[in-house]
């Protein structure tokens, strides 16, 4: 389309803008046959009038195919015109058409020797835009002509021609050397030339990033810049966002790069002048702060930014969002410019709204007073969103700027009394926050907020006063009657409100026990037995067993001193920040996210950083810093929050499995049937009854469920010759077993430690466990039970523990387990929540693991399987990945890893590389097929995944990891 634009708009030149809009009104019908008669016409004039018809029927959408070859009898004419609405017909229906269109290979042919130049450039660049493979090798001789060519207008067009040839046939392209040949454009005589090649090669390494093809040097990188001072200003905008991807060598050269490119910040075009934001901020981070330039060029950032304000609302939005990422990194450069983000009257909503949000990021001590001021009036203007976000920016800047906290909240205040309803809600969510910024310091203000509550209509809002009520409860007089009041309608709240209210109650109930034993049995009974919502009952239960078993834990559970919350909650991670600034002036810095996460396909999509800042001796090119200490990513630790954990765990029947077996025989009285985990003890402590216990129902009976549907999923190659591949597979070794850690300490299990690994032996999945009691009483009575998990995974008999465990001593235990068991998805995939019993308590932890756990002994596919399956698979569903320091050769890999089967198909070495065909295959039937790479001599190896689940791509590549690497 850019190039039916491109041409349309050169064309315009030679006809009367008023006259050939004529071609579009026509209303005849049939009228194919009268075109052709035209097309064959002698006459060179009227030739020219239907050529000009069939691409304006073209142009709206009428299908004028059958005329291919009428109209390529055309191309044989010296009217530049002409010619060029034939090459725009060309290369909409040479696809569609790819036998006729090599009758016009040969017109091409010589049109690119033609003494015009604009001819040679039109040919070349028709050609390139020819999708059709059998064209794609006549091009290659025209091509190396035009790209030698004495015209520059005919060299900057075969530069952009190369890139679009190697989307089409990148081998073709290397085999005949247009690579090098691009390459030496670079140092062309001609500005435009060098923007153009420097543009095609980055076109081509994005789609390649190991390439390397753009090999920038300090020789390079000057060439660069002065052709930076005499191209358009794309072309500008090309060598900019190559100069980005340079990293220097020291903060000198990183300052001559910024002296240079600094006068672009001029530029009249906002492209250019964001372009250059983004190399000058990439390359101040090697600038030392204390340099009189570094000062020098702060200055010089924030004017060029500031002009960008005075630009249409749409520019305006693209230089907000990425002036947002700027100040977040770097809000020196802006901090006396606050008033040019002040909100105009007619800014659209998406500009008022964006300029609110930098307005807070550079609120500081000095000008708080100057946006407290605009704040307010913002508050009162007629537009409810900008309204409701005004309203909360004055609580960030009470949270930001302590200073000015007392000043927030006598504003918050005025404008609760304006009675206006959502101005009043949004308040009181902000005058939350501060409370947890600065504990007992405007408490109260607390009455005048309980005038408001029966206003209250949204959830935010309900749940701010229903906290601010409960943390304060020993504030206020009739706090639960307040409380009460919320909990008639307990059911129609939405679920943000109901857990605020369950809290709120609990923590009422510590601090008034005599006076709130109905209203907390009430709240518990509403939430653990009328409730569907499994966070709900989750947390009543937690609550229930912890005021049951023990008050005073309970206490220091739920009103235990909250931390401050921090002053900016909505920055983006340092990270991801990084990256985005390496993409100034793209898509990424207006969505605020990395091209990965919406460029369809993005394989070939690099993460950039900024380089490591001057005298903080890191190295620019420095590994990861675990992986230079030769530190592997330990198994995750026992994740302590149990209220992401009991889920469904406390509705289970801990039991074990009747069928595999009768269990040991328990060593004391106790049975290990269902129990009431809650202890049942709330009831002695209120003197009253609840309404029951819960029971543990849901044993392990239940039928296995079916593997969400959201997993199928991709990985591409060049496979076409698999079956000539050689390559014989050695005898394989043992399956990788990850070393043991501790699951569950003893400290959160009273006295008992379980540490454990799995392993995959003989086809069977087996949790190996140590046992250790490190309390003072004998366990007894061991049962285990598992959540509900990504693949099925259950224990396939019981926990044999088969005799008392003593003080200090510890056990090893095997457990086969199963993959038949229910199934839901986990996050992450592999985590698995285990619940442990014995004779003192109930114990939770989670532990995750590796998948190749899963990998099953019946994995090797035929070769042609593989191959039809290889291109079956879409190519979105191809994730790549680095294995860095590995430092086995290609026959190693392959035995280790089928030692935990994973079977090399074929394999075959180009140009020194070895590439490895493999295939596994998961216990739930997912195929994962897979090309390993590996270069003699290079510790990095490159493994392509492809699958129909594309979720398990990243575990199936953290196994090849650690099975390569141990």
């Amino acid at each position: 389309m850019q190039e039916w634009a491109n041409q349309l708009c050169e064309n315009r030149q030679f006809g009367s803008k008023m006259t050939d809009s004529k071609y579009f009104t026509t209303t005849k019908k049939g009228e194919i046959f009268e075109l052709k008669a035209e097309l064959n016409s002698d006459k060179k004039e009227k030739k020219k009038e239907a050529v000009k018809k069939v691409i304006a029927s073209m142009t709206v959408g009428k299908d004028v195919s059958a005329l291919f070859p009428d109209v390529v009898n055309c191309m044989q004419t010296d009217n530049l015109e002409l010619k060029k609405l034939v090459y725009l017909y060309l290369m909409n229906y040479a696809k569609s058409q790819p036998d006729m269109a090599i009758m016009a290979v040969n017109t091409f042919v010589k049109d690119c020797e033609d003494p015009n130049p604009l001819i040679r450039a039109l040919a070349v660049r028709t050609m390139g835009c020819i999708r059709v493979d059998k064209i794609t090798e006549y091009l290659c001789e025209p091509l190396r002509k035009c790209l030698k060519d004495e015209d520059p207008y005919v060299r900057k067009t075969a530069a952009v021609c190369v890139a679009k040839l190697h989307d089409i046939n990148a081998q073709l392209v290397e085999d005949q050397g247009f690579l090098d040949t691009l390459k030496d454009l670079i140092s062309d005589s001609n500005p435009m030339v060098v923007a153009n090649a420097v543009a095609a090669l980055s076109e081509i390494a994005e789609s390649h990033p190991n390439s390397n093809l753009l090999d920038l040097n300090p020789q390079t990188i000057n060439k660069l810049l002065t052709a930076l001072n005499e191209c358009t200003e794309w072309g500008q905008i090309f060598i900019l966002d190559c100069l980005a991807n340079y990293t220097p060598r020291d903060d000198r050269e990183s300052q001559s790069i910024c002296e240079r490119v600094t006068p672009r910040l001029s530029h009249a075009n906002s492209a250019v002048v964001l372009s250059a934001v983004k190399v000058l901020m990439k390359f101040m981070e090697m600038l030392p702060k204390d340099l009189d330039y570094y000062g020098t060029l702060l200055k010089k950032l924030a004017p060029p930014l500031v002009t960008l304000l005075s630009a249409e609302p749409e520019l305006q939005y693209v230089a907000l969002r990425n002036i947002n990422l700027i100040v977040q990194r770097r809000p020196e450069i802006l901090k006396h410019e606050m008033k040019v983000f002040f909100v105009k009257y007619n800014d659209p909503i998406y500009v008022k709204l964006e300029k609110l949000d930098i307005m807070i990021r550079l609120a500081s001590q000095a000008n708080i007073a100057q946006v407290l001021a605009e704040l307010k009036e913002y508050a009162t203007e007629v537009d409810v969103d900008f309204v409701r976000k005004a309203v909360r920016a004055i609580g960030r800047c009470a949270i930001k700027v302590e200073q000015s906290a007392e000043r927030c909240v006598s504003t918050l205040l005025d404008l609760i009394q304006t009675k206006v309803n959502y101005v009043v809600q949004e308040a009181i969510v902000v005058i939350k926050d501060i409370f947890r910024k600065y504990p007992n310091k405007y408490e109260s203000v607390i009455a005048t907020l309980c005038e408001n509550l029966d206003s209250l209509d949204e959830p935010e809002a309900r749940a701010a006063m229903i906290w601010i009520v409960g943390e304060y409860a020993e504030r206020i007089d009739n706090a639960d009657e307040l409380l009460e009041s919320f909990l008639e309608g307990f059911h129609d709240e939405s679920t943000q409100v109901q857990l605020q209210l369950l809290t709120a109650i609990v923590k009422l109930f510590l601090k008034k026990p005599t006076e709130t034993q109905e209203l907390v049995q009430q709240v518990l009974s509403l939430a653990t037995q009328d409730s569907d919502n499994p966070d709900l009952r989750d947390r009543g239960y937690i609550y229930w067993r912890l005021l049951s078993t023990d008050p005073v834990a309970a206490k220091e559970v739920v009103l235990a001193e909250k931390p401050l919350i921090s002053e900016e909650t909505d920055l983006i991670e340092p990270t991801l920040l990084e990256e985005l600034i390496c993409h100034i002036g793209t898509l990424a810095s207006v969505y605020h996210k990395p091209p990965s996460a919406f460029v369809e396909g993005s394989r070939g999509v690099q993460h950039k950083r900024l380089p490591g800042s001057a005298g903080s001796g890191e190295s620019v090119d420095s590994p990861d810093p675990a992986s230079a200490a030769g530190v592997t990513e330990a198994p995750p630790a026992v994740i302590p929050s149990q209220g992401d954990l009991l889920g469904d765990l406390l509705n289970l029947d801990l039991t074990p499995p009747t069928a595999t077996g009768p269990p040991p025989a328990p060593s004391s009285g106790m049975q290990l049937g269902a129990m009431d985990l809650l202890g049942g003890g709330l009831d002695s402590l209120l003197g009253g009854d609840i309404g029951g216990s819960a029971a543990m129902g849901a044993g392990f009976g239940a039928a296995p469920a079916a593997m969400p549907a959201s997993f199928n999923a991709p990985v591409s190659g060049g496979l076409d010759d698999l079956f000539d591949l050689g390559g014989s597979v050695g005898m394989p070794m043992g399956a990788y077993s990850p070393p043991k850690t501790v699951w569950l300490p003893a400290m959160k299990a009273k006295g008992l430690e379980i540490s454990g690994t799995f392993a995959r032996r003989a086809g069977v999945i087996q949790m190996e466990m140590t046992l250790t009691n490190k309390a003072m009483s004998v366990m007894t009575d061991f049962a285990i039970q598992f959540n509900r998990n990504s693949f099925g995974l259950a224990p396939a008999g019981p926990l044999q523990v088969l005799t008392p465990l003593s003080p200090n001593q510890s056990i090893e235990v095997s457990l086969p387990l199963s993959t038949v068991g229910p199934v839901m998805k986990m996050e992450p995939l592999t985590n698995l929540q285990v619940a442990v019993k014995n004779n003192i308590d109930v114990f939770y932890f989670s532990c995750q693991y590796p998948i190749s756990m899963l990998f099953v002994e019946d994995g090797k596919m035929e070769r042609q399987v593989f191959l039809a399956t290889w291109k079956d698979i879409p190519n979105d569903n191809e994730s790549q990945f680095q294995i860095k320091d590995c430092h086995l050769n290609s026959d190693a890999a392959s035995n280790k890893l089928q030692g935990s089967n994973v079977f090399t198909i074929a394999k075959r070495t180009v140009e020194g590389q070895d590439m490895l065909y493999q295939s596994t295959k998961l216990t739930n039937g997912i195929w994962v097929l897979a090309e390993l790479r590996v270069q003699a001599g290079n510790p990095n190896y490159t493994v392509s995944l492809k699958c129909r689940a594309p979720e398990v791509s990243q575990c199936v590549f953290q196994s090849y990891e650690a099975m390569l690497k141990n």
